[in-house]
């Protein structure tokens, strides 16, 4: 299934004029997730195959664009980790289909090299509508070396008709060879108030979505996608007291790399507020009191240790127990 329609956002939009208004084969979208790296770019390729396009981007109504809306485009491929394009309901090819459907393997959580060589083979052939070809890659840090590799050529002598869209939240992933051969783009970071505006459009509640807001670290998309998660805010602000407690009901039906990702932001804060700064992810009331600072450093540590290897445990729940009596650990930690 697609996920809920969602508005595009202000500063999306304003993006896309600026970009549309500039030449060039490549861009390379990046910045910290959240911030609509996939959404600019899916504004950019519809902008250019669009029947009608004008100088604010794509009409919405052509052919091309509800060809786009369907995920049938036939000058558009989308290139994305297996996994994210099911979820996204676009198609896969019909080799990976098959394996995927025949339990030969799992979705891939990487963009693989089939994947990008198919790509590759889409650039040079001609375009159906006659607008040009357009390949949009997101998140790019998930090509691995050899997929990136097999782009590499294809990016720097292009056919005549076809533009590329990385986009990305961690571009210092990529391969230098990569980055140089594309024009670059920092995602603008939206004012607070604008961001509620928006989340405000989109259903959510003004005080939740301040405290969605924050819980996200002021990203957006991250903060809508937390309010159309059904987590409450108020477990959210409940939860570092009840880790520091060693209850783990407070993480609910979390997986581990959602329970690691919370409890990092909950490491960092205590970080912070150690050394007096003001917390990012929660407000200070919630906080329990820092425990000594080399504490918390190793638990950052081990945290981004297991972050690598959370989405393979061999039992989810025997790991949820042993993060949440690690953090328990250190929070009662003394000099």
């Amino acid at each position: 299934m697609s996920e809920p329609a969602v508005a595009l956002a202000p500063w999306i939009a304003a993006q896309r004029t600026r970009l549309l208004s500039q030449r060039g084969h490549a861009w390379l979208l990046q910045g910290p997730s959240g911030l609509g790296q996939f959404a600019l770019g899916m504004e950019l390729v519809r902008a250019w195959l669009c029947d009608a396009p004008t100088a604010q981007g794509a009409c919405g109504h052509c052919g091309s664009c509800h060809a786009i809306d369907v995920r049938t485009h036939a000058d558009l491929c989308v290139l994305m980790p297996e996994a994210q394009m099911m979820a996204l309901g676009w198609p896969l090819s019909e080799k990976a289909q098959a394996d995927i459907d025949d339990k030969k393997r799992k979705p891939s959580r990487e963009i693989r090299v089939e994947a990008m060589r198919d790509a590759v083979e889409f650039a040079q052939r001609t375009s159906a509508r006659g607008r040009g070809k357009a390949v949009l890659v997101y998140p790019a840090e998930q090509m691995n070396h050899i997929t990136a590799n097999a782009l590499l050529k294809t990016l720097e002598e292009p056919p005549g008709d076809v533009r590329f869209v990385l986009a990305s939240e961690a571009a210092h992933q990529l391969l230098p060879t990569i980055r140089s051969r594309c024009l670059g783009h920092t995602m603008v970071w939206p004012a607070e108030a604008d961001m509620l505006q928006w989340l405000a459009g989109q259903g959510v509640e003004p005080a939740a979505a301040a405290a969605h807001l924050r819980a996200a670290g002021g990203r957006p998309d991250d903060a809508l996608a937390l309010a159309r998660s059904g987590r409450s805010p108020q477990a959210w602000a409940a939860l570092p007291q009840g880790i520091a407690r060693g209850d783990v009901a407070v993480l609910g039906d979390w997986t581990p790399a959602q329970a690691i990702d919370a409890l990092q932001k909950l490491c960092h804060d205590l970080l912070v507020a150690s050394m007096g700064a003001s917390p990012r992810y929660f407000a200070p009331g919630d906080l329990p009191k820092p425990p000594p600072l080399g504490a918390l450093t190793r638990w950052s540590r081990a945290l981004a240790e297991e972050a690598r290897t959370a989405d393979h445990p061999f039992n989810a729940g025997l790991m949820l127990e042993a993060l949440v009596a690690q953090a328990r650990n250190t929070l009662h930690s003394r000099h």
